[in-house]
C-alpha cells in the first residue's frame, strides 16, 4: 500500500523517523527472521494497522466503535484519536523489548487449545497447576482458546485438554508466556512507559481486551492498557458486546484475516471487510460505497 498510497507511505516514513532504525526497510526488504523479532514484529503490526486506518479515515470511514486484539488495542487507540501514532510507535517497541527480556527471564510457552468450551480448558490449567503457572490467555472463539505459563505447566495441560476432549492443541510460536504472570517484569516496565504518555479522550469508544467493554476517558484507557499483558485477552466476549449493540459490520485493518475468522463462528450474517493491500483497500471501499479522495488514489 505505501508504493501507492502516500497517507500509506507517510505512515512508514514517520515509523523510519521515530524509532531511529529503517523499520520501512525490515517490511518491504526483511529478511524474515528480522522481521519476526518481537521488537520490529509489533512496531511493524502497528505501522500497517495505522497506514491502512489512514486511508479509510481519507474516504471519510468514521467507526462506531473500535478494537484490537493484543497489540491491536495500540492501533484501536490511534484509530480512536486517544493515542498519537508517534507516541504508540515508541510504547509497543518498548512493549516488544520488554516482552523479550521477560522472556529469557522466566521462559514459558503458549499453546492453542481447540474444541473444548472455556470453561473446561480453565479447569484444565487448574488440573496442570502442580505443573507450574498456566493460565488462558487469549479467550479467541467458542471452542478456541489459548493458554499461556510455564513450559512444563502448559504441555501439562496441553496433554490434559486432549485427554478431556480437546480436538486439538497448536504450540505457538512466540518468544515467551504472553497474557500471563510471567510477564510481570514486562508489565512493570510498560505501566511506567504508559505514565509517562500523553493520552487524550477518544473520538469513539475503545473496546478494551481486559473488561470487553467500551472506554473513552483517557485515564480509564491508559488503565486498561497497563493491564492488559497480565490479563486475558476477552476478544469473544469483546466481540459479542459489539453484535449485540448493533454493530451492523467489522473493518479488519492489517495483516491477515484472523480476527474475521474468529467473528464468523458467533455470526454468520454481518458483513466483514478487511485493508491489508490495495486490492483489499478497493474491495472494501466499494463494499462500504466510499471512495478515495482524487489526490489519495493510487
Amino acid at each position: 500500500m505505501a508504493e501507492r498510497y502516500p497517507a500509506a507511505r507517510d505512515a512508514f516514513r514517520l515509523a523510519d523517523e521515530v524509532l531511529s532504525f529503517p523499520l520501512s526497510k525490515v517490511c518491504w526488504e526483511g529478511p524474515e527472521e528480522e522481521l519476526r523479532k518481537t521488537v520490529h514484529t509489533q512496531p511493524a503490526l502497528l505501522t500497517h494497522s495505522v497506514a491502512a486506518w489512514r486511508l479509510m479515515e481519507s474516504a471519510g470511514i468514521r467507526p462506531t466503535w473500535v478494537a484490537g486484539h493484543s497489540l491491536g488495542e495500540y492501533s484501536a487507540c490511534v484509530a480512536a484519536g486517544a493515542l498519537r501514532f508517534e507516541d504508540a510507535l515508541k510504547l509497543v517497541h518498548r512493549r516488544g523489548v520488554l516482552m523479550y527480556r521477560a522472556g529469557i527471564e522466566r521462559p514459558g510457552a503458549m499453546a492453542a487449545i481447540l474444541g473444548l468450551d472455556r470453561d473446561v480448558v480453565t479447569a484444565v490449567c487448574g488440573a496442570a497447576a502442580d505443573a507450574g503457572v498456566v493460565q488462558p490467555a487469549n479467550l479467541n472463539a467458542p471452542g478456541q482458546v489459548v493458554i499461556s505459563g510455564e513450559t512444563a505447566a502448559v504441555e501439562r495441560a496441553c496433554a490434559i485438554a486432549r485427554s478431556r476432549g480437546a480436538k486439538r492443541t497448536i504450540r505457538l510460536e512466540v518468544s515467551g508466556a504472553f497474557h500471563s504472570p510471567l510477564m510481570e517484569s514486562a508489565a512493570q516496565g510498560l505501566v511506567e512507559s504508559l505514565d509517562g504518555n500523553s493520552f487524550r479522550d477518544a473520538e469513539f469508544p475503545v473496546v478494551n481486551n481486559v473488561e470487553a467493554r467500551p472506554s473513552q476517558r483517557a485515564e480509564e484507557i491508559r488503565a486498561a492498557l497497563k493491564r492488559q499483558l497480565l490479563g486475558a485477552v476477552l476478544w469473544e466476549d469483546s466481540m459479542r458486546f459489539l453484535l449485540s449493540s448493533g454493530c451492523e459490520g467489522f473493518v479488519e485493518l492489517g495483516a491477515g484475516k484472523v480476527l474475521r475468522g474468529l467473528i464468523r463462528t458467533l455470526d454468520r450474517e454481518t458483513p466483514l471487510y478487511g485493508v491489508e493491500d490495495p486490492e483489499t483497500l478497493s474491495a472494501t471501499l466499494a463494499g462500504l460505497g466510499v471512495e478515495l479522495p482524487a489526490g489519495d488514489r493510487g
